[in-house]
């Protein structure tokens, strides 16, 4: 192979160079060796060298380098030395290779010798350890296909070189806290490549802890994180999202870098050695990996739906909430606010108040054509202003029968506006089966089947809920919301019982979430039945049937109360864990009168319960209550052990199931904050003391959009635009908001997953599910098609109404698949 890096590499070399010193960026800080290598390197005679691609063979061998522009060899050296060659000494025998550990780097302009090995380990002190002809072997080896491995220190090799810096992926700043051994916690967020697949979620173990000039998340596949909280990260502190361990496709070869290894110790340690086995797997060819799922430029976000064609909603309504079908179609509707060519009724006097049509589309990926299937007369076009006049009822949820193929059923959650009563201001809730006809994408509207209907008061907005899901068992739960006005207890609990229109309470959140005998801010769950009708599954948190404090007080229907506004619900079909997300009250800070601030929530739910709302919110901080004959008067603190509904609006049991703790919440100042407890377990709430268990969420408008949980065998084998494995099992969380509002994917424990544990990992999604006015901004829905793409509602940039940015998009994965290709693996895939 004709060395054709080596002209680049050298222009890039004094390019880089130059700039570094212009920028005054040559410090001890990157260089170990003296001072006098800080220069221009000449001009070498041209080289030409022949490496076989890929590298090394069947018999597989190991390099490991331990050049020192210092001239000094670090008793890590020779402990990551021993540590690599017990690594190929054992194992199963067809992973055993053997290992060659040299200090001399004219190793890399011998290309008979260099082209033996499958994969190189630098373990260098730092420092310019090889000549401008050595660095061009090294570049001619990768682009042969060989494997790399640097450890710690590597990052600090060939501090001139931009082309090295690629190679390793970051370099340390000169700020890290290196020098000293500390104890922290490292995130292990990738489950599936072999270095990371077989170690603890949360890693816990000492080592010297680098910081990065620029964090290379994004650019890398990061594999492991360390938690800065766990220790002291000096003043080049990344935040929450610290990468320690890294790969990547790299320049024709495979690159793996970890910073940890900073010790002698840290090679005695049985996980860090597994570590490192699984990097040497990869880098020799003795295994497969995906180091590309988590680098940016490998999705691509495409917007499928065109602008609206003037006074029609011929491609998108208000966008709401979307489903896809086994064959591909996305069905998605609008919630019935009209566009801005309509009229908006707001005068109850009018018999036409807040009439809208709430539309069903239909996207087919054949054709990229989009059809309105049917549009349902609902409640829920009165525009803006406040809670007095606003309104988010109308179309709420779409799921698709199990059967669907086959049957054609589609299940719609809605408010029908022939049922409203403008007298008492109360209107009808219900989830009907309507049949599709699957020839022309139109819906036969007269064949709706009315499963479940109950009644909601529409005096005062908002918070409506709406989203639906299956479970494995044919189950179907249905999130409804809480249309409680929190206004009336400043944006606290909704807890205030004076305010109501006609004798039915609007402020007092008792009367629905927080009522045993109240389907409102709840997750129903039912099993449907062939002829319209449904029963009640075992297990939900109420059989109806209850005999407590007199019977008839609970609804059987109710798997989850104590929730707020439910609008996006999830079932993992591959357990049966229900994942939502609702969104809290208005109160812009904590009070140390009242209780948290408004906190948008999320939550892992196993098995039925309750989740607190008006009582108690994130990991179960309670609120105050109030009660007559002065609301505005404190009482005492609800106990979230055993809360008691005393509201005079209560028809339900007065006491209430114990609240369980919810997994992610956060606020305007910040994620999962938390205070200190008093001996009765209240939370001081005084803003300087608390600490944020989340630190890679905040707040501030809110509005929380739950996402699903992406599984890789549930997509067809061969889609060629499906997201990567490493995402199986990660949960997505998000927020109708793109500014320092969630969008991400998180890893839960298993083992606290339903009592309210926090995430163990998070992956930020903002660049792969682009924010922005020009990308999807406003996220309203989204979910996995059966071609394994991402597929997203943008609600549009107004309220109440569909605009130019509303729109279905498309978020796929274009990177390809692990690497090696099957074929180029050392040993085949025995």
């Amino acid at each position: 192979m004709h060395l054709r890096g080596l002209s680049r590499g050298l222009s890039r070399r004094r390019r880089v160079w130059a700039a570094s010193v212009a920028a005054g960026v040559v410090t001890a800080g990157l260089l170990t060796g003296p001072a006098a290598s800080a220069r221009p390197y000449p001009e070498p005679p041209l080289t030409t060298m022949s490496i076989k691609s890929p590298p090394g063979g069947a018999n597989v061998r190991v390099l490991v380098f331990h050049g020192s522009a210092a001239g000094e060899e670090s008793p890590v050296v020779n402990a990551a030395i021993e540590a690599i060659e017990d690594i190929g000494l054992t194992g199963p025998a067809n992973r055993r290779f053997k290992v060659q550990a040299t200090g001399d780097a004219s190793v890399f302009t011998d290309d008979t010798r260099l082209g033996r090995f499958n994969a190189i380990v630098f373990l260098t002190g730092g420092g310019d350890v090889l000549d401008p002809e050595q660095e061009a072997g090294l570049e001619a080896y990768m682009e042969a296909g060989g494997g790399f491995l640097g450890i710690h220190d590597a990052a600090r090799a060939e501090p001139y070189s931009d082309w090295f810096t690629g190679l390793v992926g970051a370099r340390p700043a000169a700020s890290s806290p290196a020098a000293a051994v500390q104890r922290a916690t490292v995130e292990v967020g990738d489950r599936r490549h072999p270095a990371t697949k077989d170690l603890p979620v949360q890693w816990k173990r000492p080592d010297k802890w680098l910081n990065w000039v620029k964090n290379p998340s994004g650019d890398v596949h990061t594999v492991a994180r360390v938690r800065e909280s766990t220790y002291q990260p000096g003043t080049g502190a990344g935040g929450w999202d610290h990468p320690v361990s890294w790969c990547r496709d790299y320049d024709g070869g495979r690159s793996f870098y970890t910073g940890m290894g900073g010790t002698v110790s840290s090679y005695d340690e049985t996980d860090f050695r597994a570590h490192l086995r699984g990097a040497l797997m990869w880098t020799t060819r003795l295994e497969q990996a995906d180091c590309k799922a988590t680098i940016n430029a490998n999705y691509a976000a495409e917007r499928l739906t065109k602008p609206n064609q003037p006074g029609r909603n011929d491609q998108i309504g208000e966008p709401h909430g979307l489903v896809t079908a086994p064959d591909g179609r996305v069905f998605y509707i609008g919630r019935g606010g009209a566009d801005s060519s309509q009229p908006v009724i707001t005068d109850w006097n009018n018999p036409d108040i807040g009439k809208g049509k709430g539309e069903i589309h239909v996207y087919d990926p054949r054709t990229k054509q989009v059809t309105l299937a049917g549009a349902l007369t609902v409640f829920g076009n009165k525009g803006g202003g406040d809670e007095l006049v606003k309104v988010e009822e109308g179309l709420l949820g779409i799921e698709l029968d199990p059967q669907f193929t086959r049957n054609g059923w589609v299940y719609l959650h809605y408010t029908p506006h022939e049922r409203i009563n403008r007298e008492t201001r109360m209107a009808e809730r219900r989830v009907s089966r309507f049949t599709l006809d699957q020839a022309t994408d139109k819906l036969d509207l007269s064949s709706e089947k009315v499963l479940l209907k109950w009644p909601v008061q529409i005096h005062s907005c908002c918070h409506s809920g709406g989203g639906m899901a299956w479970d494995s068992k044919g189950n179907l739960y249905i999130a409804t919301g809480d249309n409680n006005s929190s206004g009336f207890s400043g944006g606290y609990s909704g807890n205030n019982p004076e305010p109501n229109y006609k004798g039915v309470s609007f402020a007092d959140a008792r009367r629905t979430a927080g009522n045993t005998n109240n389907l409102n801010g709840k997750i129903l769950r039912i099993h449907p039945e062939p002829d319209g009708t449904y029963t009640l599954p075992e297990g939900n948190l109420f059989t109806g049937k209850e005999t407590d404090e007199g019977g008839g007080k609970t609804r059987g229907e109710i798997y989850v109360m104590g929730v707020r506004n439910p609008a996006r619900i999830f079932v993992d079909k591959s357990t049966d864990v229900l994942y939502a997300g609702w969104v809290g009250p208005d109160a812009s800070a904590p009070s140390t009168t009242w209780g948290p601030a408004k906190y948008d929530t999320f939550a892992a739910i196993t098995k039925a319960g309750n989740r607190g709302w008006p009582y108690c919110m994130g990991n179960k901080q309670p609120y105050r209550d109030r009660n007559l004959p002065d609301p505005s008067k404190p009482l005492g603190w609800y106990d979230c052990d055993h809360p008691k509904n005393e509201s005079p609006n209560n028809d339900g049991l007065v006491n209430l199931p114990p609240v369980t703790g919810n997994n992610i919440w956060y606020s305007p100042q910040g994620g999962a904050p938390d205070y200190p407890r008093d001996t009765n377990g209240v939370p001081s709430y005084k803003p300087e003391e608390a600490t944020y268990k989340l630190p890679w969420l905040k707040g501030g408008g809110q509005a929380a959009m739950n996402g699903p949980v992406y599984r890789s065998d549930a997509v067809a084998a061969d889609s060629s635009v499906k997201w990567p494995a490493y995402w199986d099992g990660k949960w997505f969380v998000g927020d109708f908001y793109d500014a320092d509002q969630p969008r991400h994917a998180v890893l839960m424990d298993p083992k606290t997953l339903g009592d309210g544990g926090l995430p163990v990992h998070a992956e930020s999604l903002k660049k792969i599910v682009p924010i922005g006015n020009d990308g999807i901004k406003n996220l309203m829905d989204w979910k996995f098609g059966p071609d394994g793409a991402l597929y997203v509602l943008d609600y549009g940039r107004g309220f109440f109404t569909s605009d130019s940015k509303s729109a279905l998009w498309r978020v796929v994965y274009k990177g390809g698949g692990p690497t090696p290709a099957a074929g180029q693996l050392a040993r085949g895939t025995e």
